[in-house]
């Protein structure tokens, strides 16, 4: 069994997965659509993903503001993981997401990943980034 994290954006979906034992969280792949409101084959994908992993729960990002605040994304973020519950049948956890674009794009600049190939995997390690924070919260007995 696995846990799956994803960063949901506008126009892609970045997608990580745990490790079997909840330590760690490597980058999957970004699922990208042409426009925002079609997301059924989106739907498909992580629900692919999910029985490929053996998922037993869904941890997605909440873009919340820097004060705190929810803002318009994250009505589109509730709207998804409700869906994302009735198609999978999985508990989906909100997580705090805040800065973690920003981190996946100093890891990316510090690696030496060119400008213009971050695009294609900066939502992937910002799933990264949200899977393993997660992941850090829970107590090592409850793993």
């Amino acid at each position: 069994m696995r846990i799956l994290g994803l960063d949901y954006g506008s126009k892609t979906v970045g997608v990580a997965v745990s490790d079997p034992l909840f330590i760690t969280a490597q980058a999957v792949e970004t699922i990208n659509r042409k426009e925002e409101n079609k997301l059924r084959k989106t739907y498909a994908r992580i629900e692919e993903l999910c029985r490929e992993y053996e998922v037993e729960r869904i941890i997605l990002g909440l873009p919340k503001n820097m004060n705190n605040t929810c803002g318009e994304r994250v009505e589109h973020v509730e709207e998804f993981k409700a869906d994302l519950e009735r198609r999978t049948g999985l508990e989906v956890l909100l997580w705090d997401e805040r800065l973690t674009t920003i981190s996946a794009e100093r890891v990316l600049q510090e690696s030496g990943v060119r400008r213009e190939n971050r695009k294609e995997v900066i939502d992937q390690i910002a799933a990264v980034f949200i899977l393993q924070n997660y992941l850090d919260s829970i107590p090592s007995s409850s793993k």
